[in-house]
């Protein structure tokens, strides 16, 4: 395993894959970078629903994808599905917003994978699948239970909260235990589950669970701890 300021690689049934700050995962051989659950227009759909938050989350979101699109270049992009919050996001899209997606997929291969949120397909391009198998990695919304070898998988948006000298913080983190991996979800208005939640009970050998925290311009791999209450 290698670490850098800004990115951790851990290897996931044998493909090495860098953990990046920004919540983005790049598997180098491939040339393929991964993101979960941009959650796109979130703060509309609650609007809708007569709860405001601040309009800023597809922006933010987008601009941060570009950023690490930029910096490593992939020929292929994965969305691990939830991309948009509901069916009716898409639609919701600023122009400006709506050109800053377009300028991202228009110039990479795009796999969008379905989740639980967007099921239907929206008019931007790429492919839209359930899960697609890429070499030794199956890459799909929802991670199913049981040992899944080379499974990667977004949806349950895992975070940890970590305790030194009598203070606490709480950061969405990637997770893998060699075999599988779950990414933190990159949307800017998505919230985390604690890995210590029963939801994740079945997914991960603990004993070879690694964390990696996402800071501000930094990654923090955590190896060799409990995540799970007793």
């Amino acid at each position: 395993m290698t670490t850098g300021l800004d990115r951790f690689t851990v290897k996931v049934n044998d493909a090495r894959i860098t953990c990046d700050c920004s919540g983005a995962a790049y598997w180098h051989a491939e040339k393929l970078l991964v993101v979960a659950d941009l959650h796109l227009e979130k703060s509309s759909c609650f609007a809708r629903h007569g709860q405001l938050l601040p309009p800023y989350d597809s922006e933010r979101t987008l601009k941060r994808l570009k950023t690490v699109v930029e910096k490593y270049q992939p020929q292929t992009i994965i969305a691990l599905g939830d991309s948009f919050h509901d069916n009716q996001a898409s639609l919701q899209l600023s122009e400006k917003n709506r050109q800053l997606l377009e300028d991202i997929i228009t110039h990479h291969e795009m796999i969008w994978i379905a989740g639980n949120h967007d099921d239907e397909k929206t008019e931007f391009t790429g492919q839209w699948t359930h899960e697609i198998r890429i070499g030794s990695l199956l890459f799909r919304h929802e991670p199913l239970a049981g040992t899944q070898k080379g499974e990667i998988a977004g949806h349950l948006h895992p975070a940890l909260r970590i305790s030194r000298r009598g203070m606490s913080v709480r950061r969405f983190c990637f997770a893998s235990d060699g075999n599988r991996m779950i990414l933190p979800a990159f949307g800017a208005y998505a919230g985390g589950l604690d890995l210590s939640h029963k939801a994740f009970y079945n997914i991960f050998d603990k004993s070879a669970l690694i964390a990696c925290l996402l800071g501000k311009n930094t990654i923090y791999p955590i190896q060799k701890r409990s995540f799970f209450s007793q």
